[in-house]
């Protein structure tokens, strides 16, 4: 399965959910927000939203200020 994460592909050999990408990323810091082709997943959905083949997904830091 092909897909992009942050504007670099990423070939994965099974299916996984959000929750399970991010640890194979290593990508599990407090604060991080994610979509998925544009949509926002919520925290609530990681793990159990699964990754499709060809989905672009974006990772981010939420940042609060003033």
């Amino acid at each position: 399965m092909n897909i992009i994460v942050n504007d670099q592909p990423l070939t994965l050999d099974t299916p996984m959910t959000v929750q399970q990408l991010l640890e194979h990323v290593q990508h599990t810091q407090a604060g991080t927000a994610l979509a998925i082709n544009q949509t926002i997943i919520p925290r609530s959905e990681w793990h159990t939203h699964q990754i499709n083949d060809g989905d672009n997904i974006l990772l981010f830091q939420a940042i609060a200020g003033g």
